[in-house]
């Protein structure tokens, strides 16, 4: 583009379409110019050094410029000069306190007046039409406010972010902003896991863990033992009560580090305590079950809690444990059919068994059955024996105790499905059912409570603890004893819905 170049007969006017009346001698940018008529015969170059403000955006991240050396013509008075002109370049540098094309570092913008009395001293400089020239207008020195948009706009990205309520960021879409009408919201989550992504600053895990050793733990801690001494009161005065026990490992397997023994009290659904042993106070991971039982019975009989029996597995330390102690002891029926649910799968793959599948059902209800419906040890020891002639379609016993199946004889319409007499199947089942040691556990399988409430709860805490997750000791006891509290609502929605 061609510049524009006064003529000789010109004469230097203020522009008339600014406020300042004509032949005042304030001017909006820099001070007044006297040019004589050899000067109006020179050639004129028409940019001159002029300081600008600056956006605030632009400061947020500090950069030293570096320059470089170029040549720009400056008017002082009468007289045309050429001065070095730095351009800007936003390549980093390091910091200097001496050397020509470093600048000191930026400061927020105060006063206008101040900033460009400051930055007209330094070597900035942007090239911008002089008074004399014809397409000068006054205010033009300063940036544009969309120029200005468009700097802060390039540095939103780098932004800090930082978590707001939902229901804040809900707010801003009750009304269009354009129609001012109120808006039908359909909320869609898309992911959670973008914090590094969109540069969003959250707390990291040692500050989560300082937090919680100080103030979270303690709390709960503090809670847990002032309610537990209230429901330990409230169940010492029910006198005997029905009690039952599990643990519960950390990790699958047997290299467990951490066990937590339960003690819930079966009728009313209630955690009367939890021990949290670890391995290698007892010796290895195979003596926690017992350790905890133990601290806990301990602490039941420091509080004047009286028991009358306990439901447990069938774990052999606990076992003897109780039978030396003199506690009674019987055994959850679920542990028992899962065992021997196992052995007759296994029976059930041989060719020659293949009728024991048919049965497997109908076996487990039987030992729920017996359990239930009995009274006595021996009395769920005939129930169960009878099995042997039921799945022969004999349906009366020798033992005096059951002497006959409680159900209607009806006309079987498979006679496939029955055991023959002396064939490999029956003798096989006969010798897994009549067992002597499963003979004896039936007689101590429980008839009025089952650990499936502790199970329960312990699938509750599964979800909040999962065992392929390292806590620690205080952090992994905090969370057993906070879903204590509110176990009698959760359970029972996991386990009916």
């Amino acid at each position: 583009m061609k510049s524009l170049t006064l003529k000789k007969d010109a004469i230097p006017t203020i522009n008339t379409s600014s406020d300042t009346p004509v032949g005042s001698s304030h001017s909006t940018v820099g001070p007044s110019v006297t040019v004589t008529a050899e000067q109006q015969a020179q050639p004129l170059i028409t940019t001159r050094t002029v300081a600008t403000q600056l956006s605030l955006g632009t400061l947020r991240e500090h950069y030293r410029s570096k320059g470089t050396q170029a040549t720009v013509s400056t008017f002082s008075r009468g007289t045309v000069t050429e001065q070095p002109r730095l351009q800007l370049s936003s390549t980093p540098v390091k910091p200097s306190t001496s050397g020509y094309g470093e600048r000191p570092q930026k400061r927020p913008r105060l006063d206008i007046e101040e900033e460009e009395q400051e930055e007209s001293d330094e070597n900035t400089s942007f090239s911008v039409p002089l008074p004399h020239d014809s397409s000068y207008e006054p205010g033009a020195s300063i940036t544009d406010m969309s120029d200005l948009t468009e700097m802060e706009d390039a540095t939103e990205y780098q932004d800090a972010k930082y978590i707001v309520f939902e229901s804040c960021l809900k707010e801003l879409f009750e009304n269009c902003p354009i129609c001012k009408k109120h808006c039908q919201l359909q909320q869609r989550r898309c992911g959670t896991f973008i914090c590094k992504a969109m540069n969003l600053k959250v707390h990291q895990y040692v500050t989560f863990r300082r937090h919680a050793r100080n103030f979270l733990e303690p709390a709960i801690y503090h809670k847990w033992k002032m309610d537990q001494s209230k429901v330990l009161e409230e169940v010492k005065t029910k006198g005997k009560i029905a009690v039952g026990g599990d643990m519960r490992a950390d990790s699958p397997g047997h290299s467990a580090k951490f066990g937590s023994y339960t003690i819930m009290e079966l009728e009313s659904n209630k955690i009367l305590d939890i021990q949290l042993v670890q391995s290698n106070e007892v010796g290895g991971s195979a003596y926690m079950e017992k350790e905890g039982l133990k601290r806990s019975l301990t602490l039941l009989e420091s509080k004047s809690v009286q028991i009358d029996y306990i439901v447990t597995d069938r774990h052999t330390q606990v076992q003897k444990f109780l039978r030396d102690r003199g506690t009674t002891q019987y055994y959850d029926v679920w542990h028992l059919v899962k065992g021997l649910s196992k052995k007759l799968d296994a029976l059930s793959k041989n060719k020659e068994c293949e009728i024991v599948k048919k049965w497997l059902p109908g076996i487990k209800n039987h030992m729920y059955w017996a359990a239930a419906s009995s009274k006595t040890g021996p009395e769920k020891v005939a129930k169960w024996t009878s099995l042997v002639n039921h799945v022969q379609d004999v349906h009366t016993h020798e033992d005096p105790l059951f002497p006959k199946c409680e159900h209607a004889v009806k006309v079987s319409r498979d006679p496939h499905k029955w055991f023959k007499p002396g064939t490999m199947a029956l003798y096989k089942l006969e010798k897994m059912l009549l067992n002597k040691r499963i003979l004896r556990d039936v007689a101590k399988l429980s008839s009025a409570y089952q650990t499936s409430s502790l199970e329960s709860f312990h699938s509750v805490i599964l979800r909040f603890t999962p065992k392929n997750v390292v806590f620690p000791y205080i952090g992994m006891m905090c969370r057993y004893i906070h879903f204590a509290w509110i176990k009698e609502s959760v359970y029972k929605y996991i386990l009916y819905n």
